[in-house]
């Protein structure tokens, strides 16, 4: 049986208006690879591969964009070294599979572009290297000022050739930059400002926990506020030395603070109470030397301190004392009287003649005791005495006298001490050492006896009159209470 013969292929269509594919360029793998490695596309230019050449350079811009500006990591390092490699080898691959008939001086030509590029890498990485052993020297010494000097030098191509390092970098700038806030809010707390040195402590404990690598720059910031303590007023010393001393421990650098106080406080304590008291401020510097006595109590300024106590003390008690005494109305007591409150600085009742008083309420008859008697202020006293009012004593003598009053007749007048009721405090303790009735002798009787009506109307003399004391007769029954 006759088989027909197979069909034959039809003739290749030929199309006029389209050109010619063209023959692969020559390329030699070598100069490919060479060419490749500058990450340009060099490689696939030789080869006539345009459009694979700027993809290639495209993706390599896009790669190093990112490096350099959103994911600065070594990752990211790995990811554009094995692009690197991939063009490399893809470019010695196609190399393979073209012709290679006079391309030698291909080889030439890539040298000629991916060396340079290498070089300048290279030299930017050797750079970068030199300045991060700048920053880390400097870091290790604590010199912000010299760090950031050093990352002052890193450029665009550093950020392109080592990306991690300037990240690295920037760590170190950002503390930096925080200790110079903190060192500022330092400088202000040297001037007493407490909110200034609780801000300059956060800031630094900050950059402890926050920035860590960093320890020797915060302990150096530390270390230039430390050394400026004391301070040259010693209250505004006492007011960072007690803040520091009342800083909870965090266990790092920061405590080592706390170290100056015991060396710096007492001396500032003292100082400061001692202006306190020069500027008569008392309260305020009592305050100050108890709290050194308080903290401090077997310190070689504990003399002084209590020295000082004693003083600011009795500073109050007289200023205390005096406003009791303050003048009233007429012969009204003052508040003193009701209140008494001591001044530990007056001496003691009795140690001393006279024993010299200040005498208040009923003053006729002190007015005629003995001028060193009398204590011209609560600092001078020992005694306080207040008088009652004047009262009718015992009878010493009663005389007929003829009245010459419209009713005439004799009347009968009798002659009374005076007496006047009296409590004694001793200033120094502000307790009562006598609550007495003082009786006041004089004359009787005189010839002529002068008296005044207050009606208007002469009703002839009272039937009762006090007698007519001498100089004597008043300092007599005051004697044993100021002279005891």
């Amino acid at each position: 049986m006759d088989l027909p013969p197979p069909p034959m292929p039809a003739p290749p269509e030929f199309h006029p208006d389209l050109p010619p594919r063209p023959a692969p360029r020559p390329g030699d793998p070598p100069a490919v690879a060479i060419g490749n490695a500058s990450l340009l596309g060099v490689g696939y230019f030789v080869l006539g591969r345009r459009k694979l050449g700027i993809a290639a350079a495209f993706v390599t811009v896009v790669l190093l964009t990112v490096l350099a500006s959103a994911v600065r990591t070594v990752w990211m390092e790995v990811a554009v070294l094995g692009w690197w490699a991939a063009v490399v080898a893809h470019g010695w691959f196609l190399a393979r599979r073209s012709p290679r008939e006079g391309v030698r001086r291909q080889r030439l030509v890539a040298l000629a572009i991916t060396v340079p590029v290498l070089l300048v890498v290279g030299f930017f990485r050797f750079d970068a290297a030199r300045i991060e052993g700048d920053v880390t020297e400097a870091r290790g010494e604590g010199d912000c000022g010299r760090a950031v000097t050093a990352l002052d030098e890193l450029g665009a191509v550093h950020h392109v050739v080592d990306a991690p390092l300037t990240v690295r970098g920037e760590v170190t700038a950002e503390a930096c930059a925080r200790l110079r806030v903190a060192e500022a809010d330092l400088d202000a707390a040297l001037t007493g400002d407490v909110t200034a040195l609780e801000a300059g402590f956060g800031r630094l404990a900050d950059v402890l926990t926050e920035v860590p690598g960093h320890e020797r720059m915060v302990e150096r910031a530390l270390d230039g506020f430390l050394a400026g303590l004391p301070l040259d007023d010693p209250c505004r010393t006492v007011a960072v030395t007690d803040w520091l001393g009342e800083r909870e421990p965090t266990g790092h650098v920061l405590d080592r603070a706390a170290d100056v106080v015991p060396r710096t406080a007492p001396a500032a304590l003292v100082a400061c109470g001692a202006n306190r008291a020069a500027a008569e401020d008392w309260q305020p510097a009592r305050e100050v030397y108890q709290q050194l006595l308080d903290q401090y109590p077997g310190h070689e300024l504990a003399g002084k301190a209590t020295e000082g106590v004693q003083q600011a003390t009795r500073a109050l008690e007289l200023a205390n004392v005096r406003s009791l005494l303050a003048p009233t109305y007429g012969d009204a007591q003052p508040a003193y009287c009701s209140r008494p409150a001591p001044y530990s600085g007056a001496p003691a009742y009795r140690a001393q003649n006279p024993n010299r008083a200040l005498i208040y309420g009923n003053t006729t008859y002190a007015q005629k005791l003995p001028r060193e008697w009398i204590a011209g202020d609560a600092a001078d006293a020992v005694l306080i005495i207040c008088a009652g009012e004047t009262e009718l004593g015992a009878a010493v003598q009663t005389c007929p006298y003829e009245s010459k009053s419209p009713l005439g007749g004799v009347r009968y007048v009798t002659f009374h001490k005076i007496a006047i009721p009296v409590r004694v405090y001793e200033l120094r303790t502000g307790q009562v050492v006598h609550d007495t009735r003082l009786e006041i002798g004089g004359t009787s009787c005189p010839p002529i006896l002068s008296y005044t009506s207050f009606t208007g109307v002469d009703l002839g003399p009272p039937s009762q009159v006090h007698v007519t004391p001498s100089d004597a007769d008043v300092h007599a029954p005051f004697h044993p209470l100021i002279n005891p």
